[in-house]
């Protein structure tokens, strides 16, 4: 009944809004508003539920967990007044339990996440509440919202920025971190400086110059195991310098970031947490972008060296085990290769790798960061020539590699074991042969006719799941896969999009074959059917002969100022990483129907 009872709460909540802002238009006058009418033209609102019924199969296993039937659902609402003032809050509701594979921090059946109140004018914009921000690339600090990632690290506290004039923005900050529905231990303070020179100094032989400076503290306090020998400090101290260039068709920026001394865990993978409490150890990480570009050609290059740069807001949260969704990051390293969108071509997807940890052996392997760089190259071919044909060609290639540091371990007593609190090591600053993961990727997309486009895919892979995965085995993965769609327009709306994929790989998963048809009604309606197949065995046998099938469909409209949008699908999910932006999360294997509603006014 209390399942029920919520479903319906749900629901209730999305039609009422709907409704509401119906009312709303109906009601109102264009000559003439009442003061309700004022109110109501102040505030703005959006509800979005993702909810699922997850059922026993055969195939991907029996769901042993008590609740078969789950929902996460955010309603946000925000009210402007007395025209500089703005206050929100979301509130949220996790019923009976939140979505698999959602972290359980999230334990509130129906609660308030949020809330804040704001004063903006030209100079100055101050926040008190909740707030969410970001210091140059987010390698110093970021403090964001994304749903699908199950992460919500927003700041509870006050954040005052202020602009003196059109070229100089400085920003100061304190709070304590989200923590599902409470905070965490820990005190986050900081502040940034953002001049634009070359607005500055009226420089006009460029596009323009800036320069940035970031500071960010932790105070956590640590109670340690042996006082007496114990030189871990409560406070970390970050910070961080960048500039950005455009000088006509050219572009680069540099950030460099520098991570104060704090403790070292001493098993990532472990169930146990313990510090190194004898040796600290900083961080550091260089951010450096470069590229060109004009009418039908684009190129570039990034690189980037991060050493021990995973920022937690506490230093239990960097447990690997304990935290595999990655709560309470106070910085955003994302894994900086090409984002794909097809099933295949994120099985084997790249997290970025910034943590400092241990791995137990005779003699210890200390993992410490990573080093690459990934290129970006794209080219049109013009029209009525030669290859590009009649309504011309695109092309794009893409090859990104990244490699662990590499490091010398040793110990001040002449002794390597684990785990030594002496323990340390020294990382080469420009090493790149510890290889763990490239990624080339070759890209066509052509237009046939005004009806008829394609695109076409190959991607050639090297993994190091030993290093990736956390297992330690010495496997690694070589794997290509390729892939062609084709959408074709029926006029009125309708178009129906077809795509073939397949992954091949020398052993881990062997061979995998999948595809999608897509129908589209016409702009608000569509249905979709996918499926993933790995059709040989291999020495990695847990997805073997098992149809990763889904099947749905979408409707998305816009009635009188409201949006909505309402997704439903069957089908199963295969184990593995779900990744945003770079970020990744690891999912388990499951089949369920999946319902999504998302409505805004």
């Amino acid at each position: 009944m209390k399942m029920k009872k919520i479903v319906l709460f749900t629901f209730a909540i999305s039609f009422s809004i709907c409704g509401f802002s119906q009312e709303e238009n109906d009601s109102i006058q264009q000559e003439k508003k009442t003061p309700l009418n004022k109110f109501k033209d102040n505030i703005s609102a959006s509800f979005e539920s993702n909810g699922q019924w997850y059922l026993n199969d055969t195939k991907t296993g029996i769901f042993e967990e008590q609740e078969h039937v789950r929902a996460n659902s955010y309603l946000k609402i925000d009210y402007n007044f007395l025209k500089h003032f703005t206050v929100g809050l979301q509130a949220e509701s996790y019923a009976p339990e939140p979505l698999l594979n959602y972290d359980k921090i999230y334990n509130k059946k129906i609660a308030l996440g949020t809330f804040y109140a704001n004063y903006k004018t030209q100079k100055i914009d101050i926040t008190a509440g909740y707030f969410y921000e970001q210091f140059g690339s987010g390698l110093i600090l970021r403090s964001w919202e994304d749903r699908a990632l199950g992460t919500n690290n927003a700041l509870r506290g006050g954040k005052i920025k202020y602009s003196p004039t059109n070229y100089l923005d400085i920003t100061a900050l304190y709070g304590n971190q989200r923590k599902g529905f409470t905070l965490s231990d820990s005190d986050i303070f900081g502040g940034n400086i953002e001049l634009n020179l070359s607005e500055a100094f009226k420089i006009t032989k460029i596009n323009s110059l800036s320069l940035g400076v970031s500071y960010v503290g932790r105070k956590e306090k640590y109670t340690a195991i042996d006082p007496a020998k114990s030189i871990v400090k409560d406070l970390v101290n970050s910070f961080s310098i960048r500039a950005d260039l455009a000088l006509n068709k050219f572009y680069t920026n540099i950030e460099y970031v520098h991570k104060g001394k704090d403790a070292r865990l001493n098993n990532f993978t472990a169930n146990t947490i313990s510090f190194a409490e004898e040796k600290t150890f900083d961080g550091s990480a260089l951010l450096w972008t470069a590229g060109f570009s004009q009418k039908g050609i684009g190129i570039t290059y990034t690189f980037r060296r991060i050493e021990n740069m995973s920022f937690f807001s506490e230093r239990n949260a960097a447990q690997g085990v304990k935290n595999p969704t990655n709560q309470q990051l106070i910085n955003y390293v994302p894994g900086l290769t090409k984002q794909h969108d097809y099933t295949l071509t994120n099985i084997y997807t790249y997290q970025a790798q910034s943590k400092l940890f241990l791995q137990p052996n005779e003699t210890p392997i200390v993992h410490a960061g990573e080093i690459g760089n990934q290129i970006d190259v794209y080219y049109k071919l013009k029209k009525g020539s030669l290859l590009g044909g009649k309504y011309g060609t695109a092309l794009s290639a893409n090859f990104s590699y990244w490699a662990d540091l590499t490091t010398k371990v040793s110990d001040p007593d002449g002794i390597l074991y684990f785990p030594s609190d002496k323990l340390t090591y020294k990382s080469d600053f420009l090493n790149f042969k510890d290889k763990i993961f490239t990624d080339l990727n070759l890209e066509v997309r052509k237009k046939w006719s005004p009806k008829l486009s394609s695109i076409f895919t190959y991607i050639n892979m090297y993994y190091n799941k030993s290093v990736l995965e956390s297992k330690f085995d010495n496997k690694t993965v070589k794997a290509w896969i390729g892939v062609a769609e084709s959408t074709y327009k029926l006029g009125k709306g309708k178009s129906i999009r077809l795509e073939l994929q397949h992954l091949s790989t020398d052993d881990d998963a062997k061979n995998w074959l999948g595809g999608t048809a897509e129908f589209f009604l016409n702009s608000k309606f569509g249905v979709y059917f996918n499926d993933s197949y790995n059709y040989e065995e291999s020495s990695n046998p847990e997805n073997y002969k098992i149809h990763f099938f889904n099947a749905g469909g979408s409707y998305t409209n816009h009635f009188k100022n409201t949006n909505y949008r309402v997704a439903l699908n069957y089908g199963r999910q295969r184990g593995g990483l779900l990744c945003v932006g770079g970020v990744c999360r690891p999912v388990s294997k499951n089949t369920g129907v999946t319902v999504n509603l998302a409505v805004s006014f």
